[in-house]
């Protein structure tokens, strides 16, 4: 009777677990038992492991095989506990030497031919490992650059299960890690290139630098996409700790782009209107995978044409707007997922949306009315800013003068005006004034007059504002002063914001 135990990581959500891989090899009918709360792919692991060691050279044992998962009760899901599964079993077997594995975390997918092929999540794996005090991980060739970002870990690529194994056996060396390659794709669009629209520039704008939701109406053509596809453009460089709660995300979803470093560039998420709940929020069988609003997280979130949503995906939308996290339930336990994201909606007047606007279309006013009632009020009061956009005229889409300005320029003010908020909020936890909490703006020192907030109040008194709104109205006129290099709002930022919220002149 052979026993080995093998250290790998488990997922649920972005949060990793160590789990022990234990092997016990005992006399008997030969067969191969999994316990461990293991599921499918993990199940189907006895048949990849047995033909990638013996194609791999290695001798197959003929005995009966229990392999434990610990903890236990902790549920286990896909194939990265393949490789660990491997070094196990032959290791109990007494084809290798178990103390060469301590300490030692182990990650990887195994083909039939013994090829160790990538997984998802390696990233939050590895933190979850360096976490626990294990600094020594070994991680498919293909994800060994996405290991390295994470810093004090000593990262091992392997290709075979064949040079992993003669590694254990006399050390020979393993693979090194790729050297850095920014996981960053080409910078996006710029700003330079809308035509006209001064309202929506100065939207975009405050909705940048504090950190806001946005909502954008007008007639096709009006510029409402190419305005949100330009956000991410303005919006400052992730920070370390941002970006790796990013990567992490899109780790396991498995969307990294090659090179596996860090995403510096806030992430953009425009998924098709018909998306569904679990496209937008995450889920799926087994364990729930992220949805477009966290794999937004710190980026934008752009919903074009909105109307045209289903009920149930917009609605699915108000609790993370609030809370920042999704929690997504299943009858074998909830995986939560950050989802601190900027919402962008775009939709037309009406249905028909005639480029002319008011002057020829053929929607009648119930129509109309009905069109942009898709849109709830309670998803809407989540929404800061919301403005309308007029057609595009012929002098500004055929204008030759230079004088639009660039992403890099309205980026530097959006980098002041986030600066001075942190600073600001430096005591609370907060750094962008979206996320500061409305007592906080109603209470000394932050609270303004009541001659700067006259006509914010008379709005909330006639229902025309919910408390909600009302907050929001505030954040967004910090965010006003701070662009516009003012310590606290005045009238005309309350003014400005209102508007801004509104639509109304205050």
């Amino acid at each position: 009777m052979g026993y080995a135990k093998v250290l790998s990581v488990g997922l649920a959500g972005v949060a990793g677990h160590l789990v022990e891989v234990e092997a016990d090899l005992a006399p008997g009918l030969p067969a191969v038992i999994i316990s461990g709360l293991p599921d499918t792919a993990l199940h189907e692991a006895r048949d990849r492991v047995r033909a990638a060691i013996v194609n791999s050279g290695q001798k197959w044992p003929n005995r009966r095989i229990t392999l434990n998962l610990l903890p236990a009760t902790l549920p286990k899901y896909g194939s990265a506990f393949d490789l660990a599964i491997a070094l196990a079993v032959l290791a109990g077997s007494g084809e290798l030497p178990p103390v060469a594995l301590d300490a030692t975390v182990v990650l990887g997918e195994l083909g039939l031919d013994g090829a160790v092929r990538p997984v998802r999540g390696t990233l939050p794996m590895v933190a979850a490992a360096a976490r626990a005090g294990h600094t020594r991980v070994v991680v498919p060739a293909g994800n060994a650059a996405e290991a390295a970002v994470i810093p004090g870990v000593r990262v091992h690529a392997v290709d075979t299960l064949h040079r992993l194994v003669a590694h254990v056996r006399d050390g020979s060396p393993l693979l090194a890690p790729p050297a850095h390659v920014p996981a960053d794709g080409p910078a996006g669009p710029d700003l330079v290139d809308v035509a006209g629209q001064p309202l929506g520039r100065r939207a975009l704008e405050i909705a940048a630098a504090g950190g806001h939701h946005l909502a954008l109406f007008g007639p096709p053509g009006a510029g409402k996409t190419m305005l949100a596809e330009r956000l991410p453009s303005i919006l400052p460089a992730l920070d370390d700790e941002a970006a790796l709660e990013v990567t992490a995300l899109h780790s396991i979803a498995g969307l990294l782009p090659p090179g596996g470093g860090l995403l510096r560039r806030p992430p953009f998420q425009a998924p098709h209107h018909t998306a569904t709940v679990p496209a937008l929020v995450g889920g799926g069988s087994g364990l729930a995978r992220p949805g477009a609003v966290s794999l937004a997280h710190r980026g934008v979130l752009f919903l074009d044409e909105a109307p045209e949503f289903g009920k149930g995906a917009l609605e699915a939308l108000r609790q993370p707007l609030e809370s920042g996290r999704v929690r997504v339930a299943r009858t074998r336990g909830a995986t939560e997922y950050p989802a601190r994201t900027q919402l962008v909606l775009a939709a037309n007047p009406c249905p028909c949306a005639k480029p002319s606007g008011d002057v020829d279309c053929e929607c009648p006013p119930l129509a109309r009315r009905r069109y942009l009632g898709r849109l709830s009020g309670p998803l809407l009061d989540r929404v800061d800013v919301q403005v309308q956009l007029k057609a595009v005229r012929a002098a500004e889409l055929l204008s030759t003068d230079a004088a639009h300005e660039s992403s890099a320029t309205v980026a530097a003010r959006v980098v002041a005006a986030r600066h001075a908020a942190a600073d600001r909020w430096a005591a609370t936890g907060h750094r962008v004034n979206a996320d500061v909490p409305g007592p906080y703006l109603r209470r000394p020192p932050w609270h303004l007059s009541a001659r700067v907030t006259t006509d914010l109040r008379r709005r909330l008194d006639t229902g025309s504002l919910s408390a909600r709104g009302y907050d929001r109205v505030l954040r967004l006129a910090w965010t006003i002063a701070d662009l516009d290099g003012r310590d606290r709002p005045g009238h005309d930022d309350v003014a400005e914001a209102i508007q801004l919220r509104t639509g109304e002149v205050a």
